[in-house]
């Protein structure tokens, strides 16, 4: 059964810095066990913040980033480089100023790559990218060491929705997003069943416009009505917060950092 845990830090720039430390040692750990490590990456403020962050500490350079998988769990289905799409901002808070293999860099499609404007062939595209990585023995999915989701206001994670078709989805481990009640409508994203074979599911929150649906979650909220309470990791699910996203967070629930 997952362990859940939750760490709140003073204000999201602590936020930010704390988890790009919590990453760094994941990853070192990851290696020194297997020699590689896999990282499910996420977008959002928060998440550009802390990418921002990793270049910031001296512990980076302990990583073999050489030997790091990165995986998204939902972009926004825009033409490459578009400013909007999370690999964009990814690559230019943090993922350009390391040596990464690019082959291990698994961008999902952008609305003009060679599937061209059809997000249901650009998700079956993402999905055999991932049976590819597949360890022997797990047909669909590669190992994810950490997966990390911002929570939106409303209370959703990656690019599922509350009570939106993508809500409902039990199989599969991609899937195309259309008429998102967030722009852009359409969009790629894991499915909730994928995202829950991550060793570890992070789930990473800051500012007073979260804390009703941080606190819902936490406290058990349906995943359908609120798709933040369904994401879990196998071994641990951890809600990374600030003071003010907490707000709602019964105090035994807390370890303040």
């Amino acid at each position: 059964m997952t362990e859940t845990s939750v760490v709140v830090h003073a204000d999201a720039g602590v936020l930010a810095s704390a988890v790009a430390a919590r990453l760094i040692v994941k990853i070192i750990d990851a290696q020194a066990e297997r020699g590689w490590a896999s990282v499910v990456l996420t977008g959002g403020r928060i998440a550009a913040a802390m990418q921002r962050a990793v270049l910031e500490l001296p512990a980076r350079d302990a990583v073999d980033w050489s030997r790091v998988d990165l995986w998204w769990g939902d972009e926004r289905f825009l033409p490459a480089g578009h400013a909007d799409r999370n690999e964009t901002q990814a690559r230019e808070a943090l993922l350009d100023k390391l040596p990464l293999d690019p082959a291990r860099v698994h961008a999902m499609p952008p609305s003009d790559g060679p599937d061209g404007d059809d997000p249901d062939a650009a998700a079956a595209r993402y999905a055999a990218a991932l049976a590819a990585a597949a360890k022997p023995g797990h047909a669909e999915l590669p190992h994810f060491d950490v997966l990390m989701l911002g929570v939106g206001e409303d209370g959703h994670v990656a690019s599922i929705f509350p009570e939106h078709p993508t809500a409902y989805v039990v199989d599969g481990t991609t899937m195309a997003v259309r008429n998102s009640p967030k722009p852009p409508p359409t969009r790629v994203s894991l499915t909730m069943p994928a995202i829950t074979t991550a060793e570890e599911v992070w789930l990473i929150a800051a500012g007073a416009d979260k804390a009703a649906s941080v606190g819902m979650a936490i406290e058990g909220a349906g995943p359908v009505q609120l798709p933040a309470a369904g994401a879990t990791g196998v071994d641990r699910t951890l809600w990374l917060l600030d003071q003010a996203a907490a707000a709602h967070v019964k105090r035994g629930h807390r370890s303040l950092r």
